[in-house]
């Protein structure tokens, strides 16, 4: 491989590497130092470039894109505080356990601590987030150097992906000239590396292997099971895993056990319902009145990240009972302390290794579940008369075209459809930022994962939210781009209605709930798409008459976040009621 420098070299060797290694998407902040680098994307063949105005952006948009497609996608800066601004999406990232490669601009050596314009120590720079961090090298042609490069970019990629999947990092020192002109001065280093010949494929070739539980946690995991009359299943939010998916479902049709499946773990929507029963309205029930009388779970299996239901993590913090927390990077995901038996292994070799298990559920046990469900989704149905912001979610994934990929906020939002949405067999796919739970990035995300997907996007999200990242939109016509944006506008955060600050007021409509008096419907001249305010009880209608629409659509629904939060409570105490009976 030749170029006119070493520093066009050296990009043209680390991206080749890449892409080598299977990576096609490339989301680049423009930028003079990165130079090299964004001329080396664009000139790989198998390489798709979106080249974002943002960096901030652009950071969420590469982490939606690998939250969609299991893939990493590759962000590139320059040097300075644009790499700066990557950092809340890899903290996203490694929370969320998501890949991505962030390529970093860097001055050379010499230039640092010296008061070099755009000069920032950009070593370790975001600290223990990464899965993999370098420096690389400034560019040399010197035969070890070179097999180095290509070595550091292959154990990157692999360090990016499952089972630990996150952010990696890779810093990179270039010098001038940093366009493909010619330097004299390098020819001889240039002709020494073309004379060793190019080297096909990847510098490294990685065996990727399954993690596969220990006999003593099967035979513990076997008996527990085995030995429970009252066995509880309980998926947290979870990447889309169409094996992971089947496996689980699969233990829930072997034990009969209860199944309760949070909105982002991609086990509450699917054709897996056909064969095994999925709870979904347990946010509704569990810690109310009706349900303290029940007895503890004899054993409880969980999967993924922590709930995002507060009740359930509350139910399973108080539940004295042996709790096996599966986990197959080996991390800790249960911030109450509970679990009892910590299982290192993918869900699969594990749901096959307990095959055959003869469990005997109590039916009484899964009697109570079925009741409370239907008690649950009876209420919540019947409160449509009374619409919310809760059952927005709810129409959102009733009429979600089928299949979809739904991308949903933090604060209210993803809480309202762990209550609202109710589980069906359509194949929806739905994403969140429960790494770090912020609201920054949010439409950046879900643009990104709409990249990696054919289907249909929604994406659900707050004023604020919306506010925070409208850079994003951008997106929309740079990447060619269609999605429906449903657009909850309580004029502020409605969440802090549920904090007990709600009831000292001062400081809170002020200093909390924050009303901002923002008039979003300027963002369809800005960024080129349809903005409509609708009705909140005509939000189904509209989601699906959208998804079917060329371009975006913004459906803006205005919401009263306190007449929001009194249905939401008196939904709760009706179920609540209805099972005292």
């Amino acid at each position: 491989m030749s170029a006119p420098n070493l520093s066009t070299l050296w990009a043209n060797n680390l991206v080749g590497e890449l892409v080598a290694s299977g990576l096609a998407q490339f989301v680049i902040a423009p930028g003079s130092r990165s130079t090299p680098l964004t001329v080396a994307a664009a000139g790989a063949d198998g390489a798709e470039i979106d080249t974002h105005l943002d960096e901030r952006s652009a950071g969420f948009y590469a982490l939606g894109y690998g939250k969609q497609s299991g893939e990493p996608g590759v962000l590139v800066s320059t040097s300075g505080t644009g790499a700066v601004n990557f950092h809340p999406a890899v903290v996203e990232a490694h929370h969320s356990r998501t890949p991505l490669v962030v390529l970093t601009a860097d001055r050379p050596p010499e230039l640092q601590d010296s008061g070099a314009n755009q000069t920032i120590d950009q070593h370790d720079l975001y600290g223990d987030a990464p899965r993999f961090a370098r420096t690389l090298p400034t560019p040399d042609a010197r035969p070890r150097t070179r097999r180095s490069l290509r070595t550091t970019v292959a154990r990157a990629v692999r360090a990016a992906k499952p089972p630990n999947a996150g952010p990696v990092h890779l810093n990179v020192p270039l010098r001038k000239p940093l366009a493909p002109v010619e330097e004299p001065t390098e020819q001889a280093a240039i002709e020494q590396w073309a004379d060793t010949g190019s080297q096909e494929g990847t510098a490294v070739k990685t065996h990727r292997g399954t993690v596969r539980p220990a006999p003593a946690a099967i035979s513990d995991l076997t008996e527990a099971i085995e030995n429970a009359s009252r066995g509880l299943l309980v998926a947290g939010p979870l990447a889309p895993d169409p094996d992971r998916q089947a496996a689980i479902a699969k233990l829930g049709t072997q034990t009969g056990f209860p199944l309760l499946a949070d909105p982002l773990s991609n086990m509450r929507f699917g054709d897996h319902l056909a064969e095994a029963q999925v709870f979904g309205g347990y946010d509704g029930y569990l810690g109310t009145t009706a349900t303290a009388s029940w007895p503890d779970p004899d054993v409880v299996v969980r999967f993924g990240a922590s709930p995002t239901s507060k009740p359930l993590r509350q139910y399973l913090r108080d539940s004295a009972t042996r709790q096996f927390l599966i986990d197959p990077a080996g991390g800790w995901q249960e911030a109450t302390f509970t679990a009892t038996d910590h299982v290192h292994s993918a869900v699969r070799p594990l749901v096959e290794s307990l095959d055959p298990i003869d469990a005997a559920p109590s039916t009484a046990w899964k009697e109570r579940f079925d009741r409370a469900e239907t008690v649950h989704w009876q209420a919540v149905n019947t409160a449509e008369y009374r619409p919310s912001e809760g059952t927005v979610l709810g129409q959102v994934t009733r009429e979600a075209p089928d299949p979809a990929t739904i991308f949903v906020s933090n604060s209210m939002a993803v809480r309202d459809l762990d209550r609202f949405g109710q589980p069906q067999e359509a194949a929806l796919t739905v994403l969140g930022n429960r790494g770090a739970s912020g609201i920054d990035g949010i439409l950046s995300t879900a643009l990104g994962a709409g990249k990696a997907t054919p289907d249909p996007l929604i994406a659900v999200t707050g004023d604020l939210a919306y506010f925070h990242d409208m850079n994003g939109l951008i997106a929309l016509g740079r990447f060619g781009l269609d999605a429906t944006i449903v657009l909850v506008n309580n004029d502020g955060g409605a969440i802090f209605h549920m904090l007990p600050i709600a009831d000292f007021d001062p400081p809170f409509e002020s200093q909390f709930k924050t009303p901002h008096n923002l008039d979003f419907s300027a963002t369809e001249a800005l960024y080129d798409l349809e903005f409509d305010t609708i009705k909140p009880e005509t939000v189904g209608e509209a989601v699906a008459k959208s998804a079917n629409s060329p371009g975006t659509q913004v459906l803006e629904v205005r919401t009263d976040a306190e007449r929001s939060h009194e249905i939401r409570n008196s939904i709760r105490e009706t179920v609540e009621d209805r099972l005292n009976e």
